[in-house]
């Protein structure tokens, strides 16, 4: 529990550093849901996501006033949904559509979930499924969908590679009017994990509990802050001093966390302490970066840093609670990061870089916008090299590209809200539509056979 001084420190960081909880996400098993059709399963998950989710919102905005600490988003994850529509694949829209009637109901931001898991093959009602993802999301509002397509122990599945760069491509077009917004909701996954609190890939396990609470905890303010009180300090001085500070930011996910599973009747999940930025200014893990050293992120040392920096984070976080999990770290998304805008605006830095930064951080390629005409063949490609990295470094890696129609290179698109905005970055013109058409199966690496 805090004590006086705990507490004085946590709101200062609040006031003047951005410190806020980015989610509390509760987590719903929908397995008991399943009937024999579409029709009647989805009035069943609805009925469990608006009973069992009912005061989350209520919850949040208790703990917030209490313990003074703004809490940003409340959201759901559930079971993957393809899972509970394996015997009506065709119809898991309408179980789709009622899990967003559903989040409206219950006031919340996102819910996430309309999810497939495929990384060691797809099956036929999975395939099925995947084809749904355009139109369910082109016609809902707070739904959020995942797929994962490789992991360290099974190798990269390159059919639903093939698969997923045409329904990012799809769900473009499908939601051109909005600049493609409908793909600012899906993310493809490598090694995906199961406690995630954060969208567009937050789903319930198999393995969890029937309820749980998962909360996202962030602060890049606190982070630049902090380094900005030791301008000349060696490097080792740096991530002691990011270590401690993330000890501190865990402290208070601790204590929502805790108290939010008591009051809403379930689990204590884990605390995720990933250094999530906002388009705010002084609230930018690019900032971080450049306050470390760099003259602009996107030059030579952000690799070395990022990496430094997600390791301190990971150290500080596991040494304030036993429960940290989901994707703890930091992460870089482009129209979510006024510094990364800003970078990319001028030229500093490109999908490559980030490509290599992916190898060191939290997740991987989030909320880069490119042009509405890049081929179905070319995502998958990128798709293909972003799982690549995790299966090999054995970590969650994942792309959340936005093909934006009609736009070209040097354009701008504004999602607004927490998702920002940002330039049309360029993908390299050369094709990879013959790599991308052989299929099958990238074996797992060596060290896979751990067994």
């Amino acid at each position: 529990m805090f004590n006086k001084f705990d507490v004085l420190e946590t709101i200062d960081m609040v006031q003047k550093e951005h410190l806020d909880i980015r989610t509390v996400t509760m987590g719903i098993s929908l397995l008991p849901c399943i009937r024999q059709n579409a029709k009647d399963t989805a009035k069943a998950v609805y009925d469990t996501v608006c009973k069992k989710g009912e005061n989350i919102v209520k919850t949040a905005d208790s703990l917030s006033g209490e313990y003074g600490i703004p809490i940003v988003n409340k959201r759901v994850s559930v079971t993957p949904v393809s899972i509970i529509t394996a015997s009506f694949p065709d119809d898991a829209f309408l179980v789709g559509e009622a899990l967003d009637r559903a989040a409206d109901e219950i006031g919340i931001d996102f819910l996430g979930g309309y999810s497939a898991l495929v990384h060691k093959g797809t099956a036929d009602y999975e395939e099925k499924f995947l084809k749904t993802i355009p139109y369910t999301l082109a016609n809902t509002k707070r739904l959020c969908s995942s797929v994962n397509v490789g992991s360290s122990k099974s190798g990269i599945n390159m059919d639903a590679v093939r698969l997923m760069g045409e329904i990012v491509l799809q769900t473009a077009n499908m939601t051109a009017k909005h600049d493609g917004l409908g793909c600012a909701k899906l993310v493809v996954f490598c090694n995906a994990v199961e406690d995630n609190p954060f969208m567009a890939g937050a789903f319930h396990g198999i393995g969890e509990a029937d309820t749980v609470i998962n909360v996202g905890v962030s602060g890049p303010g606190v982070v630049e802050h902090a380094l900005k009180a030791i301008p000349e300090a060696d490097l080792t001085t740096v991530a002691e001093t990011i270590k401690k500070t993330a000890f501190k930011i865990t402290r208070a996910g601790q204590l929502i966390a805790t108290e939010a599973a008591k009051r809403l009747n379930a689990r204590f999940g884990i605390v995720d302490l990933s250094l999530a930025p906002t388009p705010a200014r002084g609230d930018s893990v690019a900032a971080i970066l450049e306050e470390v050293g760099l003259e602009s992120v996107g030059t030579h040392g952000t690799t070395a840093i990022l990496a430094m920096l997600n390791d301190a984070v990971k150290k500080g976080g596991v040494m304030a609670s036993s429960r940290v999990g989901g994707l703890s770290g930091a992460f870089i998304p482009v129209s979510e990061d006024i510094r990364m805008i800003e970078a990319a605006q001028n030229g500093k830095i490109s999908i490559d870089k980030l490509e290599a930064m992916t190898c060191v951080c939290s997740v991987g390629l989030d909320m880069i916008a490119i042009p509405g005409d890049t081929s179905a063949s070319t995502i998958s490609a990128i798709i293909a090299d972003e799982a690549a990295i995790g299966m090999v470094n054995n970590k969650t890696t994942a792309v959340r590209v936005i093909p934006c129609p009609g736009k070209q290179v040097g354009d701008w698109v504004n999602f607004g809200g927490l998702l920002g905005k940002c330039p049309i970055m360029p993908v390299h013109q050369s094709g990879a539509d013959k790599f991308i058409k052989r299929g099958g199966l990238i074996p797992a690496p060596i060290h896979s056979f751990k067994n």
